[in-house]
C-alpha cells in the first residue's frame, strides 16, 4: 500500500516526519510517501493556499496512491476544501482519506462527494506521549482494516468531528449528510461557554436534527472560565440534546490525544 502525506493545514515538523517514516519501515506492509509540501512555511500555514492546494491535488491524482493521510490539524483547511472537491479525477475516488481535527472540513466534504473518509490519528501525533502507538492505529486500519483500531463502541453508521470544526462549516457547502448517522465531537482548549455556543448551533440545526444520536468525546484543556462556569462538558451536550430531542449516547473514545480512535464515516453517493 502506498501512502501519500500532504498538510493542507499546518506545517508537519520534520521530527515527526522522520518518526513515522521509521515507523513504517519497521512494520514493512507501507511505502510512506511524505509530500514536500509538509514542510513548507507560509506563516500559520504550510505553505501559500495555492501551494497547499496543488500538493492535496497532486496527490488525490495520482493513480499509484492508495490512501492520503494528513499530516496534522492547527487551521487552514477550510480555505482549500471546496477547490480541491472540484473536477475530481477518478484516481480520486479510489483513495481512503484519514485526519481529524480541523481536517474535518475536508473529511465532510470528501464524503459529500463519496470519497472514503475516516476520522483518526494523524502524523504529528507521533511526537505526543505515547503517539507511536496512536500513529500505529491509522497504519492498522488504513493498511488492513484493523477493527481494533475503530472506536470500539460503534454500532451503525458513524461520524465523528472537532465540535468547534463542525459547527463551523454547517451551513456551508462541505456539509454532509448525517440522516441516520452517530455523530461523536470532541474538542481541545475551548473555554466551556464557547462549547455551549457551538452545540447551540449543533443543536438547532436541521441537518444535524437527523442524526441517530450524539456521542461526546474528550474536552481536553479547558481553560478556566471567568466567570466560573456552573457544570462541565457533559452537562453542556447533554442539555443541548435534550432540548433539541436528540438522544445523547454518551462517551466516545476520541479526543485530541494519544487514545484517540478510528471512525470511517459510511460510505455516501457522490
Amino acid at each position: 500500500m502506498r501512502i501519500a502525506v500532504v498538510a493542507p493545514s499546518c506545517r508537519l515538523s520534520e521530527v515527526a516526519a522522520a518518526k513515522v517514516e521509521a515507523i513504517v519501515m519497521a512494520r514493512g506492509d507501507a511505502d510512506l510517501a511524505i509530500h514536500s509540501q509538509c514542510f513548507l512555511s507560509d506563516g500559520h500555514f504550510a505553505g501559500s493556499n495555492a501551494q497547499r492546494l496543488a500538493a492535496l491535488r497532486d496527490v488525490m491524482a495520482d493513480a499509484t496512491v492508495n490512501a492520503v493521510w494528513f499530516a496534522r490539524g492547527g487551521y487552514g483547511s477550510n480555505r482549500i476544501a471546496e477547490a480541491a472537491l472540484a473536477d475530481l479525477p477518478d484516481a480520486a475516488r479510489e483513495k481512503t482519506y484519514l485526519g481529524y481535527s480541523d481536517a474535518g472540513f475536508l473529511l465532510a466534504g470528501f464524503h459529500k462527494a463519496g470519497l472514503c473518509v475516516a476520522h483518526g490519528p494523524m502524523v504529528q501525533d507521533v511526537i505526543r506521549a505515547e503517539g507511536e502507538a496512536a500513529v500505529g492505529r491509522s497504519l492498522d486500519w488504513l493498511v488492513r482494516r484493523d477493527e481494533a483500531s475503530l472506536e470500539p463502541d460503534l454500532a451503525g453508521p458513524a461520524m465523528a468531528f472537532n465540535l468547534t470544526v463542525l459547527s463551523s462549516l454547517l451551513g456551508t457547502p462541505l456539509e454532509p449528510d448525517f440522516n441516520g448517522a452517530e455523530l461523536l465531537v470532541e474538542d481541545v482548549a475551548e473555554h466551556l461557554y464557547r462549547i455551549d455556543r457551538s452545540m447551540f448551533h449543533l443543536a438547532r440545526s436541521a441537518s444535524v436534527a437527523r442524526v441517530r444520536a450524539i456521542r461526546l468525546g474528550r474536552i481536553s484543556d479547558v481553560p478556566d472560565n471567568d466567570p466560573v462556569w456552573n457544570g462541565d462538558a457533559e452537562a453542556i451536550v447533554r442539555d443541548w440534546c435534550n432540548r433539541a430531542g436528540i438522544r445523547f449516547g454518551g462517551s466516545a473514545d476520541i479526543g485530541h490525544d494519544a487514545c484517540n480512535r478510528v471512525v470511517p464515516f459510511p460510505l455516501a453517493a457522490s
